[in-house]
């Protein structure tokens, strides 16, 4: 784990009933730990979140760290334990959130996307000079998830695959967990899987254009052969144990990035075009899909 901190005053004036509130809580809490679960390997993620450790340092006056886990379900644990105080999580990933921490978390605000949409796709994909043409062409091939905590990398694809009469572990002869979206596409590429899923915004963002603009894939090296229903946008959370005036606070600075930080916010969200408030209700189709998947699982002993 990597850590920026840099000594910066608070950009808070005005009543002094807020500056007393600000104070409080800033005598307890010393410092801030961001969780991410990132698509992108460790050092990109780190380096892309970088802006916002110096905008909420600057803002708010406290040090901010930022932690990538290695796996989807370690930020959750890193919040249930209280190693963490807030995170930027996918979807599925909030359901786990909610299953194992309950009101102990809360979602606060999701990201629009570029062209200032609000949410993503699951998409399935393959090698763009593979003879794979549509979902039919994989019967019998191999087929990549990303993480078992992953929205568009599992829990979409796995459960409409299958209402769409492609049950995965029917359909397909092999399927596995690449690790990281990033991999997924490297494995079709280098021939480990035949097809995978991954995340798709449009035509000009995804994990896909994400990793042609940093050069570790060539443009046009995989071809879409199918597309999910729209995901909702994924969530910002707080652990709910913090002091109301810290979450009040920072679910502030956030919803300001944007105007505030222009710069910051394109680099932490690919370019998204605004943030908008989200609260549990947002991610009820959400967690019935990981509660479906995880019923499946238990009828077939998995």
């Amino acid at each position: 784990m990597r850590r920026r901190s840099l000594l910066a005053l608070p950009l808070v004036a005005g009543l002094p009933g807020l500056a007393r509130a600000q104070a409080d809580w800033r005598a307890s809490v010393k410092e801030l730990r961001f969780g991410i679960s990132s698509a992108e390997n460790e050092r990109d993620a780190i380096a892309r979140f970088e802006p916002l450790s110096a905008y909420i340092e600057a803002r708010l006056g406290v040090k901010m760290r930022v932690f990538r886990s290695t796996d989807y379900a370690g930020v959750v644990e890193g919040l249930n334990s209280k190693h963490l105080d807030a995170a930027s999580l996918g979807p599925a990933n909030y359901a786990l959130a909610n299953k194992v921490m309950g009101n102990r978390i809360a979602p606060f605000a999701r990201s629009l996307d570029a062209e200032g949409g609000d949410g993503y796709f699951s998409i399935a994909f393959v090698k763009a000079d593979s003879p794979f043409k549509s979902l039919d062409d994989l019967k019998g091939r191999s087929f990549a998830f990303a993480d078992p905590n992953s929205t568009s990398g599992y829990a979409f694809p796995n459960f409409y695959l299958k209402r769409q009469g492609y049950d995965p572990a029917k359909h397909f002869a092999r399927t596995g967990f690449s690790g990281s979206h990033e991999m997924s596409v490297i494995a079709v590429l280098n021939g480990t899987f035949d097809g995978a899923a991954t995340f798709w915004t449009s035509e000009a963002r995804g994990n896909i254009q994400r990793m042609v603009e940093k050069k570790m894939i060539p443009d046009g090296a995989v071809r879409i052969i199918w597309k999910s229903p729209r995901i909702p946008g994924s969530p910002w959370v707080m652990r709910t144990e913090l002091p109301e005036a810290l979450r009040r606070d920072f679910a502030a600075a956030i919803m300001a990035m944007p105007q505030a930080d222009p710069g910051g916010w394109d680099q932490i969200s690919s370019k998204a075009q605004g943030i908008v408030p989200a609260k549990h209700e947002d991610y009820l189709d959400v967690i019935a899909v990981v509660q479906a998947n995880e019923a499946e699982r238990r009828r077939k002993g998995t």
